[in-house]
């Protein structure tokens, strides 16, 4: 039977640890100060274990702080640096962000791809792919603390159509090598813009404004006018912040050829890559046969009955832009789209110009020629401040772990 477990204590050392009990600012250190103190006015380990601590411990629990404690006095009592449970998903994944990326990743995706069944991730699916992905644990209930602690959770699905574009990556790949190429460019003769259309409505925009609470809501007076159309064109600088822009009644190749020069006179001897969404009259053979030599190494869209060729009296003037397309049907890669929500929420929701419609025309082009230079506050509200996160979920890769057996966790 093993001998009672005894501790003899020196004046200074019954102080020291008295004063860890009443005034340590770490819980457990209060804990196991008292235990030792107990431990030497003749408790048993059982007894010390049982009675008196933050919660029940186990008596080799006890053993072990007074071991310890005999062989480095107080100091022994303190959690040394990197001990302890580690989390489920340690060491592949070396912190809490890392881990809900990789997993954030996994849950974008449909468990087919992972050899799961059903369209829908469950606790059990989960855990087949997270164990495989490293992350140890070996219940669902386990998994599930996982989610919570990632923030992962089950929540109600929304309608959503994605691009249907087959080549959404590569394009989008594309466009995010030439940003990052802008960083080192070194002649800096050589510019990025997001280039996009736009069309006013005389009418206001409904949007939430305050009112008195019951039946009364905010009005948006349309007036006595019929509704007209008013249309800009405008590139987005992705370095700057720079609005350049163009404003008709009708944008069409003409127009779309008239902002091209403009948008070359901005940028006077400059190489210019603007980035445009799938109208086909971004692609027309007469506005393409203004600018330099195009390549479309994954099409353009153009209808049946256009002439693959430019008409003979269209002038060549070789401007110094090359056109890169965006995935068909995917607004959220365009970040001059945030542009025109902006422009809504401080000019055209709920606007006071119903009958003055030149009124309302000059209110937009005052907003855009806020930003006819280089602009830090709107590259923050679009996205672009930090072109390493432009397109970021894109690129996320899944760490795979090295070696499984290593990570156990107690």
């Amino acid at each position: 039977m093993p001998g009672q477990l005894r501790l003899k204590l020196t004046q200074e050392q019954r102080a020291e640890l008295c004063d860890l009990r009443d005034h340590a600012k770490l819980p457990y250190l209060r804990e196991r100060a008292a235990a030792i103190l107990r431990v030497a006015d003749g408790w048993s380990g059982q007894q010390t274990a049982r009675e008196g601590l933050l919660r029940p411990r186990y008596k080799e629990t006890v053993c072990e702080w007074v071991k310890r404690y005999r062989k480095e006095g107080a100091a022994g009592l303190i959690i040394r640096p990197g001990r302890g449970r580690k989390p489920a998903y340690f060491p592949t994944y070396p912190n809490a962000e890392t881990a809900q990326e990789a997993l954030t990743h996994i849950i974008h995706q449909s468990p087919k791809d992972y050899g799961q069944s059903g369209t829908r991730w469950t606790m059990k699916s989960l855990l087949t792919v997270g164990r495989e992905r490293g992350i140890c644990v070996s219940t669902t209930s386990g998994m599930h603390q996982i989610c919570t602690r990632l923030k992962v959770k089950r929540k109600r699905a929304r309608h959503h159509v994605h691009s249907p574009d087959p080549h959404y990556k590569e394009k989008l790949t594309d466009i995010r090598s030439e940003v990052d190429g802008l960083k080192t460019n070194s002649n800096k003769k050589y510019v990025l813009v997001y280039l996009d259309e736009f069309t006013l409505y005389r009418h206001p925009s409904l949007a939430n404004a305050y009112a008195c609470s019951g039946k009364e809501q905010p009005l948006a007076e349309i007036g006595l006018s019929s509704n007209k159309t008013w249309r800009y064109v405008a590139a987005l600088d992705v370095l700057t912040g720079k609005v350049t822009f163009l404003q008709s009644s009708k944008i069409g190749v003409k127009k779309l050829v008239e902002f091209y020069q403009q948008l070359a006179k901005a940028y006077p001897d400059t190489e210019i890559d603007v980035v445009c969404d799938n109208w086909p009259v971004h692609f027309h053979p007469d506005v393409v046969a203004v600018l330099q030599p195009q390549e479309f190494p994954y099409g353009a869209p153009k209808p049946p009955n256009w002439s693959a060729k430019a008409r003979a009296n269209v002038e060549r003037l070789n401007l110094p832009i090359h056109l890169m397309c965006l995935p068909t049907y995917a607004p959220w890669t365009n970040p001059i789209e945030k542009l025109w929500r902006l422009l809504k929420d401080q000019v055209l929701h709920l606007h006071q110009y119903g009958d003055d419609w030149d009124g309302l025309k000059r209110a937009v082009q005052e907003f855009l020629e806020k930003y006819a230079s280089a602009s830090p506050d709107l590259l923050q509200y679009v996205g672009l401040s930090e072109l390493s996160k432009l397109y970021r979920a894109l690129f996320i890769q899944v760490q795979q772990p090295q070696d499984l057996s290593i990570q156990s966790h107690g």
